[in-house]
């Protein structure tokens, strides 16, 4: 019997719980009866959330099978909003779901919910069902098959998927991680990995990500075979989205095995700065760079 479920819908959950996990990690757990389709492939499986405003109801949001289409077509301020999210937990046999935020001032609508949300207030959650086989493509972590060590490193915004990464990674796995956080408390967000080094510190003075690039140019120095750079292709991070996830035509890594693998994500220009100094500074092998711009500053991202 052919299961007719889509791999992929809108959920409708509403938050059972909020816990503040550090000064800025912010804990959501949303429960419901919808949720006990919802389905998890792990790693850094993407989701969006579709958040309510005064002025536009969850409920404005197109739930068809060309819903991005019909919610570009819709007028800008008649739009609902929705952001990019990382589903940390899911407890099906409960019908929960956790899900990380980041706290910060608040700049636009998904930072006001997230100040001012209450226990029973309603989103939506668009995320991989029960159903879904095969390929996910809303996970970006892809490394080879056999790798020596791996770098994750990004920003607060990059924190749950690098945290979702570590805890179901193999014990015997290797690698850096390297995150820049808004406080020095933010440290305590992530998971131990025993295989891994871990270098964290809190964003400092008017240079955004000056953590963060240096200490991946200090850890590609050391572990990246001498080798001869390539050139990279620019990317306008102003008017292109900064995004490549090198995978074969069914899904898989693009390399079988390689030395260093990294997986770059957070502000598009601090990962623009990550991939050039990866692959030309160091020969990384362009297969073997995941990178992600997750936001970019000034602009607002879905």
């Amino acid at each position: 019997m052919t299961d007719e479920r889509p791999p992929s819908r809108f959920f409708r959950a509403r938050v059972t719980a909020i816990a503040d996990l550090t000064p800025s990690f912010r804990r959501f757990t949303f429960g419901g009866d919808d949720l006990a389709d919802y389905g998890d492939p792990g790693l850094d499986q993407r989701i969006k959330i579709v958040f309510p405003t005064e002025s536009t109801p969850i409920d404005a949001m197109p739930m068809g099978e060309d819903w991005w289409t019909q919610w570009r077509e819709m007028d800008e301020d008649r739009r609902p909003p929705f952001r990019t999210y990382t589903t940390r937990y899911v407890r099906r046999d409960l019908s929960e779901v956790d899900v990380d935020m980041v706290a910060h001032d608040v700049v636009g609508p998904a930072s006001a919910w997230i100040e001012r949300a209450r226990v029973g207030d309603e989103v939506l959650i668009y995320a991989p069902t029960t159903a879904h086989t095969g390929v996910s493509y809303g996970i970006d972590f892809v490394p080879p098959a056999e790798t020596d060590d791996i770098l994750l490193a990004g920003d607060e915004t990059a924190a749950p998927a690098i945290a979702v990464i570590l805890e179901q990674l193999p014990r015997d796995a290797r690698g850096v991680v390297v995150l820049e956080v808004p406080d020095a408390a933010d440290a305590a967000y992530l998971p131990d990995h025993p295989g891994f080094e871990f270098h964290v510190s809190a964003r400092t003075g008017r240079d955004r990500h000056a953590h963060l690039v240096a200490a991946v140019e200090r850890t590609a120095a050391r572990l990246v075979p001498a080798g001869r750079g390539a050139d990279v292709e620019e990317i306008d991070i102003d008017t292109d989205i900064l995004w490549e996830v090198p995978r074969t035509a069914k899904g898989g890594a693009a390399l079988k095995k390689a030395p260093l693998y990294a997986w770059l994500a957070g502000e598009a220009g601090a990962i623009k700065t990550l991939r050039r100094d990866l692959v030309t500074g160091h020969g990384v092998d362009r297969r073997a760079v995941a990178f992600m711009g997750y936001w970019r500053l000034g602009k607002a991202e879905v």
